[in-house]
């Protein structure tokens, strides 16, 4: 018979997101005996191998790694195996389990999953609700089957969103949230308490995967339109806007309360640049950055921006 309080559990995953949630089990009674993750990838300058976030964690504690290309190799079905666990539990991992994987287990595979499902299957779940204008995000630990974050949930738990968020916050808030939520649900999943909900057919939504070529702004569109892209793309791709040649990112945005567009001005056009904004024209207003980069700069404020850069009324395209 399994012992849910002390479960043996393989965890799979590769980001900090992923590295949250191992945390967070390191710190229960239960039985890591081993750990999946992407293979090593180079970064930096010097484009040298850099373990992922969750296998640097797993290496700190001793855990075995294992970091399969893909699951059609035997070996790596059989040195799953051999850790004989009973249950796996995902989080961003990045590969795709066949059905043989998914059924190895006793209590089968769980994935902590970061959106309010149905809604954002798929890659991006924290950015397209920014994007969206979503009022509400969250966590869900679902029981996983063949199909794109289609299977029964388990638990949920879901935080407001502010219309200032950055991608990068809410995923911080998600992490933490998908941990203690994940650790609170084992051992009552294990036992047979929770009834698990199929997902309804409707309000699906898909959050596709982000490209770096999404991160151009549009100042033909709406302010807040701008401003949801600026804020869910900060820190990963982060927007970027040109004027006169010169490519800056921008980082983060407010938009205005009662502040008009000019009658004059055509959209992209910065039409006033102060200690605390640039601000630019769009469709239906004007948008303010707030935080901006030169190239080969760091990230600074509007206001330094703006006294070492003249740009008032030259044109973003």
């Amino acid at each position: 018979m399994t012992n849910c309080r002390r479960l043996r559990i393989v965890f799979a995953g590769t980001p900090d997101f992923a590295a949250s949630a191992l945390q967070a089990l390191l710190a229960t009674e239960h039985d890591i005996v081993g750990v999946l993750t992407q293979p090593d990838r180079p970064a930096g300058r010097g484009r040298a191998l850099k373990a992922s976030p969750v296998k640097q964690l797993a290496q700190r504690y001793d855990l075995p790694v294992l970091q399969p290309l893909n699951f059609q190799e035997k070996n790596s079905l059989s040195d799953l195996a051999a850790l004989n666990c009973d249950l796996m539990v995902v989080a961003a991992y990045g590969l795709i389990l066949p059905k043989v994987v998914l059924d190895a287990p006793s209590l089968g595979c769980l994935n902590i999953h970061a959106s309010l499902l149905p809604r954002w299957r798929g890659a991006a779940p924290i950015q397209r609700a920014l994007l969206a204008g979503d009022k509400e995000s969250g966590v869900c630990i679902m029981k996983m089957d063949e199909g794109l974050d289609t299977g029964d949930v388990l638990s949920r738990a879901s935080v407001p969103l502010t219309e200032n968020m950055t991608g990068g916050e809410l995923h911080d808030s998600l992490a933490v949230l998908g941990a203690s939520t994940l650790v609170d649900t084992l051992v009552p999943y294990c036992q047979g308490e929770i009834e698990a909900a199929v997902q309804p057919d409707s309000g699906i939504t898909y959050a596709d995967k982000l490209s770096k070529s999404e991160a151009a702004l549009d100042f033909s569109q709406t302010a807040i339109a701008l401003h949801r892209k600026i804020q869910a793309f900060n820190p990963w791709p982060v927007c970027d806007a040109t004027v006169e040649n010169v490519r800056y990112r921008v980082w983060r945005s407010v938009v205005p309360k009662n502040a008009d567009r000019p009658e004059s001005a055509v959209s992209g056009q910065v039409v006033m640049v102060n200690d605390e904004v640039i601000r630019v024209a769009t469709s239906d207003g004007v948008i303010d950055i707030t935080e901006i980069q030169k190239p080969g700069k760091k990230p600074m404020s509007a206001g330094d921006f703006g006294r070492g850069t003249d740009i008032v009324n030259k044109v973003f395209d």
